[in-house]
């Protein structure tokens, strides 16, 4: 008997995407579809509110298997991602107690970083650690990694563990010039091909460095990263290829260390764009092996979008950040404890970051599955947009002469630097949203106690001592997107007074309630002390009331329609006593402001400038 299948679907007539688009702009009711539903990205493409199958018909993309060239789907044929802890110790000794601690607990990857690479120094961080279960990744002043591949090849060698042993030395003589545009005082090519030398018989070990992570923290867009990781790692390949290394051996020795945001989808697709273009990249260099274009991807989550106030939201960010690159097939993820903002991380903060891991492991069995969003219409569509924008960029870096060179120019710096400011920008107007920092703040946290190291968590992060990492008025920025408004609550929180703002409510009672909220949000954001109010019958009791309590600041929320009549009634009663703020922006903005209403706060405010002038106004 022929076998009956079922086609659960046929009673159901296919829609096309027109038919979709036309419903959806009938619901809209006459507002562009474009306008409306259609997201443009900092990365430089449009985001469609849909995908369908036939918008992923004509990609490439789609034709490869996990493991299969050009690694869009994942270099290996599982997801076991290994665990990494930076471990941070005052000694070899310390250091070496800790890490054996945490290979108890899980780990699967250390960070050392090692600040004189002597035999003793190594001996004692490596003592008693299983070379064969546990990569190991060496992080020095990149002048001291020859010194330091000599002495842990010497330790493999004698203890008959270089060809077990993977791990990498952060080789990294590009950070100088990226952090001060000061070149690196040496001959690079030649200090690399010694290291190649050294380290020949140890297979697994990494030396060439690419440290994206950086450009990712100095608050790079996702396509920036991923261009100038991709121009930087091609730096490595021609550099060293034209010094007669042949491509095989330089790609078995890359490593890109990437950074993560908590734009989800976006970082996603980096990842997978990321192991395609690169595989492309190596492939013109002619390796015998296919092998030699996989990438090798440690990411590790973002420190930019960290905050100081409320800081364990910090958690909710570097755990999608954790997924993001989980999902996405990378080798290994160090999540980025969550008070790096103000201390060197703590044992229960560093123990969180490693459950964070495990969750996903665990708890999600994210591990168990290669690629699970590959076919998906929208992750396939952005990784090929993501990769377009970062191939322009890689092209535009190559034409100028190759990564090295424009990182001796200044000329990434300077776009980084840009793209910074813009960021910090879009922080202060809110269309960057900080949950808890410009957004919906916790007005009664104080946070100055328990900050130990603030300036450490603008620059390293992790309690190392580097002088590659410190800030100055040139190269990379260091400063985290929630920095200037960190500052300005803390001049509150400094201040003899904190400023009180009253809401003085009034009239239509839904316009009210919205503004009171939305001011008390807006305020709040500087740390001022807020009192709100059901509603007052007359303005001049809400005023009366408003100075009973020793209001700074009183805000008139009310509607619209409403403020002809009420704002210069309540302006002439208060008399100059306090400041006066309208919440909104009436079409009678201009005549309120002809009797000399000056103050309005509203979505299109640069709320940081606007908080800032008040701070001058009423700190003492």
């Amino acid at each position: 008997m022929a076998e009956k299948k079922e086609k659960l679907f046929d009673q159901f007539p296919p829609v096309s995407t027109a038919e979709w688009k036309a419903k959806v702009e009938a619901d809209l009711k006459g507002a562009p579809f474009d306008k409306k539903l259609v997201w443009r990205t900092n990365e430089g493409f449009n985001v469609q509110p849909m995908y369908r199958a036939e918008d992923i018909e004509n990609l490439a993309t789609t034709n490869s298997l996990p493991g299969e060239f050009p690694y869009v789907r994942g270099t290996r044929t599982d997801n076991d991602w290994l665990t990494r802890q930076e471990i941070i110790a005052e000694t070899p000794a310390e250091a070496n107690a800790k890490a054996l601690d945490v290979l108890t607990k899980g780990v699967t990857s250390l960070g050392f970083r090692v600040e004189e690479p002597t035999a003793e120094t190594v001996a004692a961080l490596l003592k008693g650690i299983d070379l064969k279960a546990v990569e190991v990744n060496f992080t020095s002043c990149p002048r001291k990694a020859l010194e330091l591949a000599r002495v842990l090849v010497a330790y493999l060698k004698e203890n008959g563990a270089e060809k077990d042993f993977h791990g990498s030395i952060d080789f990294n003589p590009f950070k100088r010039a990226l952090k001060h545009e000061t070149e690196f005082p040496g001959d690079i090519t030649a200090m690399s091909c010694e290291l190649l030398d050294i380290v020949k018989n140890v297979p697994a070990l990494r030396v060439l460095s690419v440290d994206s992570d950086v450009l990712s923290n100095a608050g790079a867009y996702i396509y920036q990263e991923l261009g100038y990781a991709l121009a930087w790692g091609s730096q490595w390949m021609t550099m060293l290829t034209e010094a007669g290394r042949c491509a095989d051996e330089v790609a078995a020795r890359v490593k890109f260390n990437m950074g993560v945001s908590s734009n989800f989808f976006m970082e996603l697709a980096k990842f997978r764009a990321a192991r395609m273009m690169w595989a492309q990249i190596v492939e013109q260099y002619k390796p015998e092996s296919k092998d030699s274009c996989k990438m090798m991807a440690h990411a590790v989550t973002s420190r930019f979008n960290q905050t100081l106030y409320d800081a364990h939201v910090n958690l909710l960010r570097s755990q999608t950040e954790a997924m993001s690159a989980a999902l996405a097939g990378v080798d290994s993820i160090t999540v980025t404890p969550f008070d790096v903002p103000y201390k060197t991380p703590d044992e229960f903060s560093e123990r969180i970051a490693r459950n964070q891991q495990f969750l996903l492991k665990e708890e999600s069995h994210l591990d168990k599955v290669i690629d699970p969003a590959g076919g998906s219409y929208y992750v396939e569509t952005l990784t090929v947009a993501i990769a377009k924008e970062a191939w322009k960029l890689f092209l535009e870096v190559e034409d100028k002469g190759g990564f090295l060179a424009c990182v001796n120019d200044g000329s990434v710096q300077a776009v980084i630097r840009e793209t910074a400011a813009k960021r910090h920008t879009d922080v202060a107007r809110r269309k960057e949203i900080l949950l808890g920092t410009n957004q919906y703040p916790n007005i009664n946290e104080m946070a100055a106690d328990k900050i130990v190291n603030l300036a450490g968590a603008n620059s390293c992060g992790c309690g190392h001592k580097d002088e590659e990492t410190c800030e100055t008025s040139k190269g990379l920025p260091t400063k985290r997107a929630a920095s200037d408004f960190e500052a300005l609550r803390l001049a509150t929180e400094a201040a003899s007074n904190r400023p009180k703002v009253f809401m003085l409510t009034i009239g239509n009672l839904a316009m009210r309630l919205a503004r009171a909220q939305f001011s008390s949000n807006f305020f709040g954001c500087a740390g001022y002390e807020i009192i709100d109010n059901l509603g007052f019958n007359t303005v001049e009791e809400g005023v009366d009331a408003a100075l009973a309590k020793g209001a700074d600041i009183v805000v008139l929320c009310s509607s619209d329609d409403e403020y002809a009549e009420l704002a210069p009634a309540a302006f002439k009663y208060l008399d100059g006593r306090a400041e006066f703020v309208v919440a909104g922006a009436p079409a009678c903005t201009d005549d309120l402001k002809a009797v000399g209403i000056n103050d309005f706060v509203h979505v299109r405010c640069n709320v940081l400038e606007t908080l800032q002038a008040f701070n001058a106004k009423l700190l003492k």
